[in-house]
Parts: C-alpha cells; structure tokens; sequence
C-alpha cells in the first residue's frame, strides 16, 4: 500500500468523463519542510469521488493511493505514456488512534478458565 501525507492545495469539482466514467482531482503539497516541496495531482474515481467532501484546502491528510500507468498510441503510430495518483483513501494525519488499556483485549487469566477436577494420571 502506498501512502503520503501532505496538505490539500487546491480541490476540483468532480467532473463527468463520459457517462460511466467520473473523476475529481485534487493536489497534494508533501515535503512542504524542505528546499524543494513537491505538489502532487492525484485524483479520485467513481464513488471515491465524494471522499474530498469532508476536507478543506489547507488540511495536513494522509492519502492511500495506487500508482497506474498506460501506453496510447495515436492513429498515426505514436506511441505516449500516461500515469494517474489514483487515491482511494483519505484521513485526516495524525488521527490513528493511540494504544490505550480500554483499546487492548486482555489476555484471559486462570480465574477465567473452567474450573475441573484436575486428576494427574500422568505415567510419570
């Protein structure tokens, strides 16, 4: 699984590609620290396209997302390369919730095993 974290720059509006087919892009500013921030189009299909809806331009996210890739080659024999960020997942960064005791299962203890008679016919 492949996953980044950076903030919304800008947000689309879902757009209708064909009658079967929708897309809403978004960009996603990462290495916003360093010398060289990188902003990044990716983009959600179909049903993922209403995830943006709960976020807003400015908001640290962290996105899960597929790399694809495709070869066209046009009428006249040349051949192009496309690659698409197709995001699938979208959640506000830092919201993994943290271990905590009412998280955790507990381990059975021997109070919570069945109380038997226990008769050693061990051989040995």
């Amino acid at each position: 699984m492949l996953q980044v974290t950076g903030t919304i720059k800008v947000k689309y509006d879902t757009k209708n590609v064909s009658d079967k087919f929708r897309k809403r892009e978004f960009v996603l500013t990462i290495d916003e620290k360093s010398s060289f921030p990188q902003t990044i189009l990716m983009q959600l299909t179909q049903d993922k396209c209403a995830l943006l809806d709960g976020f807003k331009e400015g908001e640290t996210v962290t996105v899960s997302f597929n790399l694809k890739g495709r070869e066209w080659k046009s009428p006249q024999g040349e051949i192009k390369f496309f690659n698409s960020i197709d995001a699938w997942r979208i959640e506000r960064a830092g919201m993994e919730a943290p271990a905590s005791p009412e998280n955790e299962i507990p381990l059975p203890s021997s109070s919570d095993m069945p109380q038997e008679e226990y008769k050693d016919d061990l051989p040995f």
